[in-house]
């Protein structure tokens, strides 16, 4: 029926409302450890997972390759769990990569930052004062990763269908709502329609993939848009010849769909060092 996606400060009981609410749906959830494997498993190599996974990169990691194919892996591991569709997927930006969809429903989680510290000492061991150090770390990474990966502030309750003080309700209440959203409001229209909108976006991203990871073309920025028919590559090459090849191979693999080029040419432009 849906795909729901949560969001969550760190110590706010996200993951816990978050499997509980999976099982009153019987859903499927997707946690840290899922996508990760999923990452992986789609070809990004396991070393390099610290570098990005909900973290802020580094000023050398955040120009290198390796961060725009983290974002390539990630992004294509969230659109096939989403393609399965019935889900509830935990973090990595995931209510932003499935905005789009019809049958999406976001959630964040927050909770008093007294509350958070007590659940960071039980769980850590840790006194007040490393306790709090911690809990504020953990917030700087993730506004730093939303922000780097997807010029989101994660924190803007703007981006989501609904946000949820743990510190006023229980495990238990709180994934009833969550669960109670779902049933009453995706409609069986939108769930063929996000299930549609989510196809396209694979389409999409495979495409970026095949490009960059499979053919090496050296187009910085690359995403694909599709719609009414017609498949739009974006981006910045330093050839004109690179974007005519980008056009063929698409063209080769997508033969239904009308492919165009909005890739800007620019002459010795160089991303990375």
């Amino acid at each position: 029926m849906a795909v729901v996606t949560i969001s969550r400060q760190i110590a706010s009981l996200g993951d816990e409302v978050s499997a509980l609410v999976a099982k009153k749906l019987d859903y499927k959830f997707v946690g840290r450890k899922d996508v990760e494997n999923k990452i992986v498993e789609l070809g990004f190599p396991p070393e390099k997972l610290n570098k990005y996974d909900e973290k802020i990169p580094g000023f050398f990691a955040s120009l290198a390759k390796d961060r725009d194919e983290y974002l390539d892996y990630l992004q294509t591991a969230i659109l096939e769990f989403a393609s399965e569709n019935n889900c509830v997927i935990v973090g990595r930006g995931s209510f932003i990569i499935l905005s789009d969809l019809a049958n999406h429903l976001s959630f964040r989680f927050v909770s008093p930052e007294g509350e958070r510290i007590a659940r960071i000492k039980e769980l850590k061991g840790f006194d007040d004062k490393k306790a709090l150090k911690y809990l504020q770390a953990e917030d700087k990474k993730r506004l730093g990763f939303h922000k780097s990966f997807f010029n989101y502030q994660v924190d803007n309750p703007e981006l989501y269908h609904a946000v949820i003080n743990t510190g006023l309700f229980d495990i238990d209440s709180a994934s009833q709502m969550i669960a109670d959203a779902v049933k009453k409001t995706i409609s069986p229209k939108e769930e063929v329609e996000g299930c549609r909108r989510v196809e396209e976006l694979l389409i999409c991203q495979r495409i970026v993939n095949m490009l960059i990871l499979e053919y090496n073309l050296s187009i910085n920025f690359l995403r694909a848009t599709v719609k009414n028919g017609k498949v739009t590559l974006h981006g910045i090459a330093d050839s004109s010849a690179i974007v005519e090849r980008a056009l063929v191979i698409t063209q080769a693999e997508l033969p239904e769909y009308n492919v165009v080029s909005a890739i800007n040419v620019v002459q010795d432009f160089k991303a990375y060092q």
